[in-house]
């Protein structure tokens, strides 16, 4: 068994990144890390986000691969087990480019006619899973994004935009899933966050427990915290997530 040297050799603890483990697109705490590494006593513990491994590695420092059991990048289609990397998968292979030079264009001419208090950058940010469609651009700092979600909430921009592409594209199994604060997430049906679960078939894990901070219906937690393999647990700020581990696992 893999995980033989632990308490509960049995249990894995996953996280989101983004509100979970860090506060949205920031870095990780001293408080956070250490309480990971005396929960890795307990159990094992991985990652799960949707952005890429370059993004993951600012925000969870350069030495991730050795502070976490797993590592999964993008729900898991970019995977690393004990450092190494295991099987991955790719969007524009599923996709096509015919059909992805279809989706982009509409996207493009969606956003150019919304009326948005700001711009700044990068709208559609490919990624080996996804894409990642930001109405405002992901170039926006700390202060920006706060300022275009409270814009964003009342006035449904992405909701209303998940729509126009659920109706324009309903021939292909796209699933869309709005996280964070300023973007959503589009990517083939099945590939939420559920997707790393097939990494852990054949470890035996009796528990797997998730927490993630966007557990609600159209959060990108969602799949994965309702999914009847985990034990969902939702957390309002990674404050919350250390709070609760101290509680399940007396830390």
């Amino acid at each position: 068994m893999s995980f033989a040297d632990r308490e509960q050799p049995q249990t894995i603890c996953l996280f989101d990144v983004d509100g979970t483990l860090t506060p949205a697109r920031l870095t990780i705490s001293p408080e956070m890390k250490n309480m990971l590494k005396e929960l890795r006593k307990k159990c094992a513990v991985g990652f799960v986000g949707g952005s890429d491994f370059a993004k993951q590695l600012e925000q969870l420092g350069p030495d991730v691969l050795e502070n976490f059991d797993y590592c999964f990048s993008e729900n898991g289609l970019t995977a690393f087990k004990f450092g190494k990397p295991l099987p991955s998968q790719s969007f524009i292979n599923w996709i096509g480019e015919e059909k992805y030079n279809e989706l982009s264009k509409f996207i493009l001419k969606y956003l150019s006619e919304l009326d948005l208090p700001f711009r700044r950058g990068t709208f559609i940010e490919f990624r080996k899973g996804m894409i990642n469609v930001s109405p405002v651009g992901r170039n926006c700092n700390t202060e920006e994004r706060n300022e275009y979600e409270k814009f964003d909430l009342p006035n449904n921009i992405r909701i209303n935009m998940v729509n126009a592409l659920k109706e324009n594209f309903s021939d292909l199994e796209l699933t869309y899933s709005i996280g964070g604060q300023i973007s959503f997430d589009v990517f083939p049906t099945g590939w939420d966050k559920t997707y790393c679960l097939r990494h852990l078939n054949d470890e035996n894990f009796t528990n797997i427990h998730f927490f993630g901070d966007k557990s609600y219906k159209g959060g990108n937690d969602y799949e994965i915290y309702t999914d009847e393999r985990t034990i969902g647990h939702a957390v309002t700020s990674p404050e919350d997530t250390m709070n609760q581990l101290k509680e399940i696992f007396n830390l």
